[in-house]
């Protein structure tokens, strides 16, 4: 089975740095097979010989890099299959100009109707959200900076534990 990895805060911005080749040699360390990175932003994927619960990867590798690197970094599970489906489900498909409008967040856990209300209503010109399960599509046509992405607003005040990847990102991890 191939899963992906997805890193949250590794090398942007100065914080975290971590060098992707220890990365890969941690994972393999740890009896991943194939492994292989896709930018400089903490993109792993990997094989396992049997299907492995996703909160079980989580803490097998967040506790490596805890040990191994000394650093605190939250991580993320999709399956390889998972990425072709998120693909597939852009509520906002054909309708933004450039794969820089467009980002995905990924949560570890859906959630609640409560929070999905409060992101939904909290949303100004320019910014277009839709939950799918553990995916929050984002259509920012104005960009990051100035949206609730931006801001720390989802993170924050709806209290999810998410990473995000811009478009471009999200379509090369479909192959990776």
């Amino acid at each position: 089975m191939r899963y992906v990895a997805l890193l949250r805060g590794i090398n942007v911005g100065g914080n975290t740095m971590i060098k992707m080749e220890v990365l890969r040699t941690m994972f393999e360390a740890l009896g991943f097979e194939h492994v292989t990175s896709y930018i400089n932003s903490g993109n792993l994927a990997f094989d396992l010989a049997t299907a492995i619960p996703d909160q079980a990867l989580i803490a097998n590798i967040e506790s490596a890099i805890g040990k191994d690197l000394g650093k605190q970094v939250s991580v993320v599970i999709r399956s390889q299959g998972d990425f072709a489906d998120i693909v597939a489900s852009n509520p906002f498909a054909g309708e933004f100009d450039s794969p820089k409008e467009m980002h995905v967040l990924f949560l570890r856990e859906p959630i609640s109707s409560v929070a999905e209300g409060q992101l939904l209503a909290a949303a100004t010109e320019g910014q277009r959200f839709a939950i799918r399960g553990r995916e929050i599509y984002c259509h920012l046509k104005l960009g990051v900076a100035n949206s609730l992405l931006g801001k720390g607003f989802i993170e924050k005040r709806l209290k999810v534990l998410m990473t995000a990847r811009n478009w471009r990102t999200v379509l090369r991890l479909v192959d990776l």
